[in-house]
């Protein structure tokens, strides 16, 4: 290797450290006792390690239920995100309409939009139709993503113009065309996209904490505030030993499909060089 690239991999490195420091100290604070936090806040290594902040944090809270409806909230957005966003990605990318290249970018243009500028007119929409303080206003919202339509788009418009052609030619129609040869082409970007929902419908802070009021509906990460409310004065190991508990399932999300959205991004054209 020569000097240049040692340097880059180095500062890499270091920079990937810093980067997990935090989290570190988190796992490491959350088998700490009280005591120790108080009389030696600073020190780096617990003494004695305590794993019963764990069960203990476990108990005092329903994690059991909050981790049902995130898991089962999130697996619903991903099913549905990516089934429209597939179909309307594949009708931008393939199918010829008047204004259609204006609709896109309109469309995309919605990312520009902050979210706390909708909020209001979503509530009142969504109280309406009876949907807030229920799971149906972290479900349905969440749909329209112009992220995964952009993303998907890009991979449709790889795939061959020819075996569309071909298909039409032995009678099939648009729907069998994107069931059976669209959406086998571009499994890498749905495997992407169905990653990334997941791990932003896991983490949703914002949607639960306005739409849901009953505890029994609470999502991981509204339960771990509401813990935190409840015992930011108490014990900080049982705090962040829920915080670990919390960031299990993105962390093994992530570790499997890392290289699949990294890839899918270069393919896709949104990596760079």
């Amino acid at each position: 290797m020569r000097k240049g690239q040692i340097a880059l991999h180095g500062g890499l490195a270091v920079g990937g450290l810093l980067m997990l420091f935090p989290f570190i100290w988190m796992l490491l604070t959350s088998f700490k006792g009280i005591h120790q936090m108080i009389n030696d806040p600073l020190s780096w290594l617990p003494n004695p390690w305590r794993a019963q902040n764990y069960p203990d944090a476990w108990a005092k809270m329903p994690f059991g239920l909050a981790y049902w409806n995130s898991f089962y909230i999130a697996v619903v957005n991903v099913l549905l995100t990516l089934l429209t966003s597939a179909m309307a990605a594949y009708a931008f990318a393939r199918i010829r309409f008047r204004g259609s290249g204006v609709l896109f970018v309109l469309f995309l243009a919605t990312q520009m939009v902050p979210l706390h500028v909708t909020i209001v007119p979503l509530y009142l929409m969504l109280a309406k139709i009876g949907w807030v303080d229920s799971h149906m206003a972290l479900i349905m919202p969440t749909l329209a993503n112009p992220f995964a339509v952009f993303l998907l788009r890009q991979f449709i418009r790889a795939v061959p113009v020819e075996l569309e052609e071909a298909a039409r030619l032995d009678g099939a129609g648009r729907l069998r065309i994107f069931w059976s040869i669209i959406l086998p082409n571009i499994k890498p970007g749905l495997g992407a996209m169905g990653i990334i929902t997941f791990l932003a419908s896991w983490n949703s802070f914002f949607f639960p904490m306005i739409f849901l009021d009953t505890p029994e509906l609470f999502t991981v990460p509204l339960l771990l505030q509401r813990f935190s409310g409840e015992h930011s004065a108490i014990d900080y190991g049982l705090i962040l030993s829920a915080s670990a508990i919390a960031v299990v399932p993105t962390m093994i999300a992530f570790l499997i499909g890392q290289r699949r959205i990294i890839n899918s991004m270069a393919a896709s054209g949104l990596g760079g060089r």
